[in-house]
């Protein structure tokens, strides 16, 4: 069985890419570097002693997407290629809204044109907004509250329209919390361009000495010391998620969404702590005002995912840490 990834240069992708080859399946990655690296997809390759066929496009471009379906079969495909910074969507919407939901429509019609009908997409917790309460089931009521999870949500609504307009299609909408973690290895992990946007590796920057301190923003929230807290699931059980999903709508048509977290939530000065133990020394931190955006809580109840896919997180929060140190030390600038 062929998968196609898009984005499978990033982060994620690169993570699906391996444990998919580790697997037995083949993949086609497609991603257009604008966050990610070529050298994650080289590093896949060694690690699953395999060649990863890559394209270097971007999913708006419908006719070098439209080349890649004819260049290869492709059964599936798993959608994570998208911009995905809360802050920077707040100051670039048409950004977001272009990239994440244009390129989504592309992806689809020109899935539609090849006969391509089973789809993996990677939403996120965003969906449900500043949630009233936690944890968050996916019954929750749907209301994003910044550019990028609106984005996510009107992918959503789009994929079920579409599912509801042409009954054949069979789609999986992830919704998942805060990935973090890297192949044990120590090979492959996250090496975003720039300033990290995420929590975690830019708390792993710090600690190797590339960035001075961790900004942490927002230290008067209801929580338990006033930061925000988040559900953090280890991208290695995130992507086993989405290999059961993809065996979940094997067995026929249809619509279905999953919560993937871990059920419980840590606190920005939880996570900086939990990292210090990692690498064995302090990381420094500045407080900071909240940023907009926001939400004060958001952890999952993934219990569906448990009962329909057989699926649950089963790394914790020592582990992620590990797993980061032991790639951002090995690798101290990343892929460069």
């Amino acid at each position: 069985m062929a998968i196609l990834i898009t984005g499978g240069a990033g982060y994620i992708g690169s993570h699906a890419a391996l444990e998919l080859l580790r697997r037995g399946f083949d993949v086609v990655v497609v991603d257009n570097l604008s966050n990610s690296h070529e050298a994650a997809i080289d590093r896949v390759a060694e690690l699953a002693a395999r060649p990863v066929p890559f394209h270097r496009v971007d999913i708006r471009d419908r006719a070098a997407l439209d080349q890649v379906f004819r260049t290869a079969p492709i059964d599936a495909v798993m959608h994570f290629a998208g911009l995905k910074a809360v802050g920077e969507s707040v100051g670039q919407p048409l950004r977001y809204y272009d990239n994440n939901i244009s390129g989504t429509i592309v992806l689809l019609e020109v899935m539609k044109q090849h006969g391509v009908r089973t789809l993996v997409f990677s939403s996120s917790a965003t969906v449900y907004g500043d949630p009233a309460s936690v944890p968050i089931t996916e019954d929750f009521p749907l209301s994003a509250v910044n550019p990028y999870g609106r984005s996510k949500l009107f992918i959503e609504e789009m994929l079920r329209d579409l599912c509801r307009a042409e009954p054949e299609w069979r789609v999986a909408l992830l919704r998942y919390f805060n990935p973090s973690g890297a192949d044990p290895s120590g090979r492959i992990g996250e090496d975003p361009n720039g300033i990290p946007n995420n929590l975690v590796p830019f708390i792993a920057q710090v600690a190797v000495g590339r960035l001075p301190e961790v900004a942490v923003f927002g230290t008067d929230y209801p929580t338990r010391d006033g930061t925000g807290v988040r559900d953090y699931i280890h991208v290695v059980d995130l992507v086993v998620g989405h290999i059961n999903a993809l065996e979940k709508l094997a067995a026929g048509p249809g619509l279905v969404s999953y919560n993937l977290g871990t059920g419980r939530g840590y606190s920005v000065l939880e996570m900086i702590e939990a990292f210090g133990r990692a690498a064995g020394k302090t990381i420094k931190y500045r407080l900071a005002p909240r940023r907009p955006g926001d939400a004060a809580e958001c952890w999952s109840d993934a219990s569906r995912a448990e009962r329909e896919l057989g699926w649950r997180a089963t790394r914790g929060l020592d582990d992620m840490c590990r797993d980061v140190w032991r790639w951002q030390s090995n690798n101290p600038n990343g892929y460069a």
